[in-house]
This record gives C-alpha cells, structure tokens and sequence, in this order.
C-alpha cells in the first residue's frame, strides 16, 4: 500500500489574495513505512517574502529567485504521487494552494477525497487534545530539535512518523503480527500448543473413531 506524506511552505495563508507555494516535500511511504524514497523542490512565487511568512519557514526573495517556477516542476510532482492517497497535516490548506497553483496551469485539482487529513485522525484519536504537529510529536516522543524552522521536506519526514504511531505505533502489519503468534505458540501460549511427538494411543483412536461416527459424511472418510 503506497501513500505520500506532503507538505507545503508558501507565501501567507491565502492562495486566493495572491499567496503562492514556495516549498514542497513529499515521503513515499509503503505500508506507512517510509522507503526512502522522497520528493523536495524550493519554488521561485514570482512575488515578494512578507515578513511574517519569512519568519517561518527561513526562505527568502533573493533565495528563491533563482529557483524554478511551479510550471518547471509540476510534471515531476505530479510523477512522484501518482495515484497513491495523499497524507496531508490539515489537508484543506496544502490542498487548497496546490489546487490554486495547478488551476493556474490549467490543470486537474488533486481531489479532496485523495487526503488523509491527519488533524481529524488526531482529534478523533485524543478528543480535545491539541493536534498540530509539534504537539504531536511531543506525544509521540518523536525528536523536534532541528525544527527551528519550518521545511516541507522536513515537516514530512515527521509526519511520515507521526502518521505511523497514529494508526497503530511502530509496530504495523502482519509480519509483526504473525511472528508474535508463532512465538507464543512455540512457547505454548496464546492459544498455541506445541505439536506431540508421538502418536496417538489405542484408546485415542477408538474415541475418535466414535466421535466420526456421530458426523454427517466426515471428511476423513472422504
């Protein structure tokens, strides 16, 4: 199962006053594991840094003045998500200005129905619990230290761990699972039981026998 984590840097919180992607990180991950897999581009707005936004995420007008357009890097977007589900942390925002970037082009919005929004996973998850992403690795136990900033590539990195612990901690799958049932069944626990060495007696035969008898056509004597 291939899904992307991603998010966004931009301008100002607005697409439809004018503000613009400047930033985008996306992590493959398969079975909501990451494989290493990744994708991270700086985009040039075509538009001044405010400020408040620079204060954010670091970058600056002259940084990205020489960095490629959204049309310049669209396609290979694009490539890397595929059809894969999007998980996004609050999806209508990172949503919002991808869609108006894309509209721009002249090309399909992602839909909506592709995010895994993972504010609703966390509220739902720990009612009225904050649910924003430092909160969120602070309960997970999960290293913000370098988060002096923010980045897209970095903020998905967490959010590809976030996202595990969020839908079952770091132990998913049925690998897992499974070595854990074979385990204790080797240990005779869990509802195991370790297979006999020897045959069955005499007796254990014939009150089997009786026992087949009772059936409507058993299969051991198919």
């Amino acid at each position: 199962m291939r899904e992307i984590t991603l998010d966004t840097e931009t301008t100002g919180l607005n697409p439809d006053a004018g503000d613009r992607v400047v930033d985008i990180g996306c992590v493959e991950l398969v079975n909501h594991l990451p494989t290493g897999r990744s994708f991270q581009r700086y985009v040039n707005p075509e538009r001044d840094m405010p400020p408040g936004a620079q204060a954010v995420h670091g970058l600056t007008t002259e940084f990205l003045s020489d960095k490629p357009v959204f049309g310049d890097i669209v396609d290979d977007l694009l490539a890397f998500l595929g059809d894969s589900p999007l998980v996004i942390h609050n999806a209508e925002f990172d949503l919002g200005f991808l869609n108006a970037e894309l509209k721009r082009l002249g090309r399909p919005p992602l839909p909506a129905a592709r995010a895994i929004d993972t504010v609703h996973l966390a509220r739902r998850k720990f009612p009225g619990a904050q649910a924003s992403l430092d909160a969120l690795c602070r309960r997970f136990d999960i290293d913000i230290s370098d988060r002096a900033v923010h980045g897209a590539l970095k903020d998905a990195r967490l959010l590809a761990d976030v996202y595990l612990e969020l839908v079952g901690g770091r132990q998913p799958g049925l690998e897992l699972a499974n070595a854990a049932t074979a385990e204790a069944a080797a240990d005779g626990a869990g509802g195991g039981r370790v297979p006999r060495p020897h045959a069955p007696t005499p007796d254990e035969e014939a009150a089997h026998a009786r026992f087949v008898d009772g059936l409507s056509e058993p299969v051991w004597r198919s």
